[in-house]
C-alpha cells in the first residue's frame, strides 16, 4: 500500500476532511491526498504551517517539555490536526469546522503508524 493511499482512507473515513499531507518540516511535501471540494489551498496552508510547527518544535525541546505528539489549529472554516510522525516528517489532516475532529484525531493516530511503516 502506498502513503498516496492511506492518506486518501484518512480523508474517506472522516466526515468533512478536505485533505491529508505528509510533509517534512522543510515545507516539502511527500505525499498528499486532496478533496476536489476544499474551499482551502492545503498545499499553502501545509508549508505556512510547517514553518510554524519548526518554531514550536524548538519551543518544546528548550523547555524540556517532552515529544511533541499532535498540535490542532481551529478556525472558523476549517481544523488542523497535525500529528508528528518522526523527527522528519508530520501529516496534516485538514477538517471543515463542522467535520467529524474526534474521529479525525482517531484515526490519524492509528494510521499514522502504518505510514510509517510503509516508509520504512
Amino acid at each position: 500500500m502506498s502513503i498516496k493511499n492511506v492518506l486518501k482512507e484518512i480523508v474517506e473515513n472522516v466526515d468533512g476532511a478536505l485533505g491529508a499531507i505528509v510533509m517534512g518540516y522543510d515545507g516539502i511535501p511527500l505525499d498528499e491526498y486532496i478533496t476536489e471540494a476544499s474551499p482551502i489551498d492545503l498545499q499553502v496552508l501545509s508549508v505556512e504551517y510547517a514553518t510554524v510547527l519548526k518554531e514550536i518544535k524548538k519551543a518544546v525541546v528548550v523547555l524540556g517539555s517532552g515529544t511533541m505528539e499532535e498540535i490542532a489549529i481551529n478556525t472558523d472554516v476549517s481544523r488542523v490536526i497535525i500529528r508528528v510522525l518522526d523527527d522528519d516528517l508530520f501529516v496534516i489532516l485538514a477538517i471543515l469546522n463542522d467535520g467529524n475532529y474526534g474521529k479525525g484525531r482517531y484515526v490519524l493516530r492509528q494510521q499514522s503508524t502504518r505510514i510509517l511503516e510503509i516508509l520504512q
